[in-house]
């Protein structure tokens, strides 16, 4: 009997964290992912992504509990030049008539000076791979003017265009060439979770 309620209680106090953890909808209003690459090796050339959505579970008791589903819309895709953008959703980059989302799935997370890194999974361009978020802590829920409940947080990456086959490249004249492999992405999003039902 006693390994029973030693087992059931561990059981229970296992499921506690998941218990108190809130469900959270991404506000695609108020969130958006940024991204920045470099130019003929000499200067950066920032865009953004203006669709993002998915839940987020998150419980600031244990913020290693973490849980984060999203998806961004790779059509929205705008570094303020026309023509560049019009580049960016053919074939030779992101291919958005094939391939019009990416989206993120988080398996696990663990706490690093102040931040949350999220390890998840990625999928870009048809293609998957793992890649960590670094995290700032959410900050403390607000109530809005509808009676329900917000949070928001901020979170970058680096990724290498070649792992998700994003290769096209142009070389220069003075060497090197047009288009760099590493893209440094920062995310910033409003989570809604809604009020008590009247």
């Amino acid at each position: 009997m006693t390994i029973l309620k030693t087992t059931l209680l561990a059981a229970l106090l296992a499921a506690t964290p998941a218990l108190r953890a809130a469900e959270y909808s991404i506000d695609t209003y108020h969130s958006k992912a940024q991204f920045s690459v470099r130019h003929m090796m000499i200067s950066n050339v920032r865009g953004e992504f203006s669709k993002v959505k998915g839940s987020i579970s998150y419980d600031e008791s244990n913020p290693r509990a973490i849980r984060i589903d999203a998806t961004i819309d790779t059509t929205t895709v705008n570094t303020s030049e026309p023509k560049r953008d019009e580049h960016l959703r053919s074939a030779d980059f992101l291919d958005t008539a094939r391939f019009p989302t990416m989206t993120f799935k988080s398996k696990s997370a663990r706490l690093s000076g102040g931040n949350i890194l999220v390890t998840g999974d990625l999928t870009l361009h048809g293609v998957t791979r793992e890649v960590v978020l670094t995290l700032e802590m959410p900050s403390a829920e607000l109530k809005d003017p509808k009676g329900g409940a917000r949070r928001g947080a901020s979170a970058t990456a680096k990724i290498s265009r070649k792992d998700f086959g994003l290769t096209w490249n142009m070389a220069v004249e003075a060497g090197g060439v047009a288009v760099g492999d590493e893209v440094s992405i920062q995310i910033d999003i409003e989570a809604t979770r809604p009020g008590p039902q009247s």
